[in-house]
């Protein structure tokens, strides 16, 4: 670690109390470190900066920024940290009976990570964090979802579970006119929900904002935990998304959202059902 460190255990710790000094592009450096430290730890500088929609260059002025002289000692206290975080085997598993063969081919080294993705993201969210959610969405008078691009489908799938469960949601996917008057008509009657994935869309980060000036509640779901949209949330979740393919994983994310739902339907089953059963669902 450099001198400037002293003081911080981690890696980790050490890029989150400097974060607000980063520019912006050297920020989406930051949040994939320190969300993806086993990846970090093992891939060039050049695919760091693939995966985190950046240039090899930046990744470089970044390591230096921190006080590195270069990106081969960042990846060296990424790997100390990563050694030190590591995770035993689960208990009552067998660690000498692996799911996946060494030699995994490409079918098996994406279903490998979505595994850890799941079990990533369920020992990083909070119970309570969870619970509140919950509490938030079945208790307000209306649900604005916020997700662009890829979100967008995990947008429309959370709207359509909440559907099922007689949850007024709606969502903004798109900077159509539309999408624009559902935003302006936020209240503090509304939950806002902002998805994103890496760097959040601006019109997801309109939406948190607007729904804090209005003293809506909000909730972020992201798989950075120094997303902007977590810093405008009352709630955060996040989801874990390693992927050794060209798109992140969203499986965590998948996992949360059907998790959320069922958390609604479970504060008052005997409510639910008949309607459930009304759409031939279970």
């Amino acid at each position: 670690m450099p001198p400037a460190a002293k003081g911080h255990q981690t890696l980790s710790a050490y890029i989150t109390s400097r974060f607000d000094e980063f520019s912006r592009s050297q920020k989406d450096v930051a949040q994939y470190v320190v969300d993806h430290l086993d990846e970090v730890a093992f891939h060039t500088a050049e695919e760091l900066a693939r995966r985190a929609n950046t240039s090899s260059s930046t990744v470089v002025r970044f390591s230096q920024a921190l006080g590195f002289e270069g990106f081969p000692e960042l990846q060296e206290a990424a790997r100390e940290e990563y050694r030190h975080g590591h995770r035993q085997p689960p208990r009552g598993l067998d660690a000498s009976a692996p799911l996946f063969s060494l030699d995994m081919n490409p079918f098996e080294s994406a279903v490998a990570a979505d595994h850890v993705n799941v079990e990533d993201t369920a020992r990083r969210v909070s119970r309570s964090e969870v619970e509140a959610a919950i509490e938030l969405i079945g208790g307000c008078e209306r649900v604005l979802i916020a997700g662009t691009d890829q979100m967008a489908f995990f947008a429309s799938y959370l709207r359509h579970l909440l559907m099922l469960l007689d949850v007024r949601a709606e969502i903004a996917a798109s900077p159509s006119q539309e999408a624009l008057s559902r935003m302006g008509r936020i209240d503090a009657g509304t939950l806002v929900i902002g998805l994103s994935a890496g760097r959040p869309h601006p019109l997801v980060v309109r939406a948190m904002k607007i729904g804090r000036h209005r003293k809506a509640p909000t909730l972020a779901i992201t798989d950075a935990t120094l997303s902007e949209i977590a810093k405008l949330a009352d709630r955060t979740l996040y989801y874990s998304s390693n992927s050794p393919a060209f798109v992140r994983s969203h499986t965590g994310l998948l996992s949360i959202i059907q998790a959320l739902a069922y958390g609604v339907y479970s504060r008052d089953t005997s409510q639910y059902d008949e309607r459930i059963r009304a759409f031939k669902l279970k």
